[in-house]
């Protein structure tokens, strides 16, 4: 979608005295959407929905959903050092 609102930014600019001012608007408007989300990752439909399944069960945001899964996996595969609980610690419940 990035690369389509590009072309279309691109092709309105190259005839500007010839596009519609409701055709502008609703590019500009595009591409404000783009900038406005352009920290997050387009993911197929499916990955998607679950990932919006998955943000209601956490009470998390999307993003920060795929902040803890990519953690999660990241921890999990040694890409990242897991945080170890001192034996001396507090901890939540029991053992």
């Amino acid at each position: 979608m990035a690369t389509d609102t590009a072309a279309l930014l691109e092709d309105a600019a190259d005839r500007i005295a010839e596009i519609s001012r409701a055709d502008l608007q609703i590019l500009l408007r595009r591409a404000a959407l783009l900038l406005r989300n352009s920290g997050s990752i387009a993911f197929d439909a499916d990955i998607e929905e679950a990932l919006r399944d998955l943000s209601g069960e956490f009470g998390k945001t999307r993003n920060d959903t795929v902040r803890f899964i990519v953690r999660e996996w990241m921890e999990k595969n040694t890409y990242l050092p897991v945080n170890m609980l001192d034996e001396d610690g507090d901890v939540d419940g029991s053992a």
